[in-house]
C-alpha cells in the first residue's frame, strides 16, 4: 500500500513561495532553504522545490513559465475576500471574478509562479 507523502510544486524563488503560502493561507513552514521548503496545513504537506530551467530548450516549453497548464490546489477558507486580498498583496493574480454560488463563494487564482489555486468559502 502506498502512503501519500506530499504535493510538490516547482518555483523560481522557494523562500518567496513559502512566504506566499505561509502569510497568504496560514501554512506552517517546517523547513525552508533556497532550494527546498516543506509547509504544513493540518495533515497536508506542500513541498516547494527550486525550478532549474532546462537551458537547452525554448523557455516557452518551461512548465513554470508556461501558465496555461498547472496543478490546482484547492483550499477552504473562512473569509474569501480577506484571503484574496492577502494573496493579491503577495503577488497572486485573480483568474476571473469571485463567484457566488448556491453552496458558497469560489475564486480561482494563480500564485506567484502561475500555479492555480482554488478558494472556497462555504455558506
Amino acid at each position: 500500500m502506498a502512503a501519500f507523502r506530499w504535493i510538490l510544486q516547482l518555483h523560481k524563488d522557494v523562500p518567496k513561495a513559502a512566504k506566499f503560502y505561509s502569510e497568504g493561507l496560514d501554512f506552517s513552514i517546517n523547513v525552508c532553504t533556497l532550494r527546498w521548503a516543506e509547509l504544513q496545513s493540518g495533515p497536508l504537506k506542500l513541498a516547494l522545490m527550486q525550478h532549474q530551467p532546462n537551458t537547452n530548450t525554448n523557455t516557452n516549453s518551461d512548465p513554470v513559465v508556461q501558465k496555461e497548464y498547472s496543478s490546482v490546489l484547492s483550499f477552504t477558507v473562512t473569509d474569501i475576500n480577506s484571503s484574496v486580498t492577502k494573496l493579491l498583496a503577495l503577488g497572486a493574480e485573480l483568474d476571473g471574478p469571485i463567484k457566488h454560488e448556491v453552496h458558497g463563494k469560489i475564486a480561482a487564482m494563480r500564485c506567484i509562479d502561475g500555479h492555480m489555486l482554488g478558494l472556497y468559502e462555504p455558506l
